[in-house]
């Protein structure tokens, strides 16, 4: 079993909350061009010999993966990241590159990017052809140990109408080829083009889902189970659910308080479906304007409000969930720590907001490279 994502196959929910994992994605870039380089084989060369299965490539050679170990502090969550975060820095600088946390390249050259050639690989190239020419983009995934299946599929249902908060939280992709895309999150509008990705559907059973996931098979829509690239899903190899929904954050320390909430509402979740309840029926309709809405105006924004469909300043929204999730985060030692995230979050702005105002200072996209990779191994959320 990967390095990154609980192993252990849990009963009851202790004290501390379940345990959690994390991978985050990166792009490598030239210090020079500031552009997007192809050089992911050296750097994981270099950077195994330190972090093991912690760190590897991803479908293009231009994105680095670091996993953490299993954990149920957030604190020694943020230690792992922000470690692993700088050996694949060191390594990349050693190779005479950079690495760089944005869910999106800022620079144009990203499109039609190197994919990883394989049996496996080659069959999604075949599959979904074009859209491996927006490859290019990162995200942060999120792993709660739930080893009922059943039950994870029923917590994926509560865990739809938080996706747009989620979404607008970490926004971090306003640049695509070298333009502002005019939204906090261009990967949240690239990603969804794939059949599989974007939320799931609303799951009745285990049943249920296999048999939606025979028919994709049927219709040629996913090379295998691994490419269900839904924003929840129940891991195929693994006893969790991962959430994939964000975009990578500039700071380790966004990753870790996306972390700490996600599993609070994964235990918020699990006792709802433990008293009957699986999950409201959200409209795809809802969902998919709410997608849209998020990811134009991030954290600065409104929010579609779950049934009403009425816009609330997302920032509201975000300090109601936080005090809803209160309980559970005092009990898994994580309140004082998400509040003092989120209050520091909301003063410093959004990744996008940050990207956006590198930009600004001289008008040159040269300079959000910069400041990404300098923010990329700090630990703080700091301002641009």
């Amino acid at each position: 079993m990967e390095a990154g994502v609980p192993q252990r196959v849990g009963g009851e929910l202790g004290a501390s909350g379940p345990r959690l994992g994390v991978e985050e994605e990166f792009l490598l870039v030239d210090p020079v061009s500031r552009g997007v380089v192809a050089g992911a084989d050296a750097v994981v060369g270099r950077a195994v010999a330190r972090l093991g299965s912690r760190v590897s490539g991803e479908i293009t050679t231009l994105h680095v993966e670091t996993r953490t170990d299993p954990t149920s502090s957030v604190r020694g969550l943020l230690e792992q990241l922000v470690w692993a975060r700088r050996v694949v820095a060191e390594c990349a600088e050693a190779e005479g590159l950079r690495i760089v946390a944005t869910g999106t390249p800022v620079l144009p050259g990203a499109t039609s990017p190197p994919v990883r050639r394989g049996p496996r690989p080659d069959r999604g190239t075949a599959t979904f052809r074009g859209l491996h020419d927006e490859l290019a983009i990162c995200a942060v995934h999120v792993h709660v140990e739930l080893p009922d299946r059943e039950r994870a599929l029923l917590v994926s249902n509560h865990l739809r109408a938080y996706l747009p908060l989620l979404i607008a939280l970490t926004a971090n992709s306003p640049f695509w080829e070298g333009r502002d895309s005019g939204y906090a999150s261009w990967r949240s509008m690239v990603w969804p083009r794939w059949p599989v990705a974007g939320p799931p559907p609303r799951f009745t059973s285990v049943a249920h889902y296999e048999a939606v996931v025979e028919m994709l098979s049927a219709a040629g829509a996913i090379v295998d189970a691994g490419t269900l690239f839904w924003d929840v899903r129940p891991s195929v190899t693994h006893p969790t659910l991962e959430v994939r929904v964000a975009d990578v954050p500039v700071s380790a320390q966004e990753s870790a308080l996306v972390a700490a909430l996600v599993r609070a509402l994964v235990v918020r979740a699990s006792e709802a479906v433990e008293r009957g309840d699986h999950g409201p029926e959200v409209a795809g309709e809802w969902l998919r304007a709410a997608y849209w809405r998020a990811a134009r105006d991030g954290l600065e924004g409104s929010l579609l409000e779950v049934g009403s469909g009425r816009l609330r300043p997302a920032r509201e929204v975000l300090g109601e969930v936080v005090d809803w999730l209160g309980p559970v985060l005092r009990a898994c030692g994580d309140e004082e720590l998400v509040r003092g995230w989120c209050e520091r979050l909301l003063v410093v702005g959004g990744g996008a907001v940050r990207q956006r105002g590198a930009a600004g200072r001289r008008g040159r996209l040269t300079d959000v490279v910069d400041f990404l990779v300098a923010r990329t191994v700090v630990e703080e959320l700091q301002p641009a």
